[in-house]
């Protein structure tokens, strides 16, 4: 019985089922959605719903002029009267931009400028752009992008700033407010040639002394040399005593 059974089970050599499994490849899509027809494409233009117009009525929404305009907030009007303030005592404004410098060499910059009586002011942009647009400085709005700082000194001591600032190369020089004239980079250090006032001063004060020095001796000497030197000065200034002096050097030189 077993023997049998077996043998109906277990399929014999060389034998094949009538049905086999075969694993085909991935086949191409064949299904394309095909062009609408030109005239079904005119008729969907033609009857495509278009909404109509959605009529406000008048006094639905309150108009632009009746809108009331933002107000300031207590600490943006408290940084204007502070920057009005600066603009107002200082006679150097020089704006100075920050390229990634870090904490510790701000502070080592605050400190090497406040030897000098300079100092450094922050200001958000903003705030700043909207300061200077209706006033005297109104140019020096362009100079706000980025990062930015603002060194104040109530004397314009360019020099120092100059050099301290060639410590720092983080900080790039902008531009500059003296004594109310806006000037470019070039401009600045073309300014920090100059002479200070005292030199000035005291170089106009020694050409005056000279001066006055000079005629008071000649005025101390004897009446008669004075009167001599009167009038030669008079006949040199004369034309008649020019024509005079011609002809005995044209003499000389023959």
């Amino acid at each position: 019985m077993a023997a049998t059974l077996c043998a109906k089970l277990l399929p014999k050599q060389g034998w094949l089922p009538l049905t086999q499994s075969v694993r085909h490849g991935s086949k191409a899509v064949t299904r394309h959605r095909k062009p609408v027809h030109f005239l079904k494409q005119k008729l969907l233009a033609v009857t495509q719903y278009i909404p109509p117009t959605r009529v406000i009525p008048p006094g639905a929404f309150p108009s632009d002029a009746s809108r009331a305009p933002t107000k300031e907030s207590d600490l943006v009007l408290l940084m204007r009267k502070d920057l009005q303030k600066v603009f107002q005592d200082c006679r150097m404004l020089a704006v100075v931009q920050n390229n990634a410098s870090n904490a510790e060499d701000m502070l080592l910059l605050k400190n090497r400028l406040h030897k000098h009586n300079i100092f450094i002011k922050f200001f958000p942009n903003q705030v700043v752009r909207s300061f200077l647009q209706d006033g005297i400085y109104s140019n020096m709005t362009p100079l706000f992008f980025g990062p930015t700082v603002l060194i104040v000194c109530k004397e314009p001591k360019v020099k120092e700033m100059l050099k301290t600032l060639r410590s720092s190369p983080q900080m790039t020089l902008m531009g500059a407010c003296i004594d109310n004239t806006l000037l470019s980079p070039q401009g600045v250090l073309s300014y920090s040639k100059l002479p200070s006032v005292s030199v000035i001063q005291g170089e106009l004060v020694s050409g005056l002394t000279m001066l006055t020095s000079h005629t008071a001796s000649m005025l101390q000497q004897h009446p008669a040399h004075l009167s001599a030197l009167l009038q030669q000065y008079v006949k040199q200034q004369s034309p008649d005593g020019a024509a005079e002096e011609a002809p005995p050097k044209a003499e000389e030189a023959t």
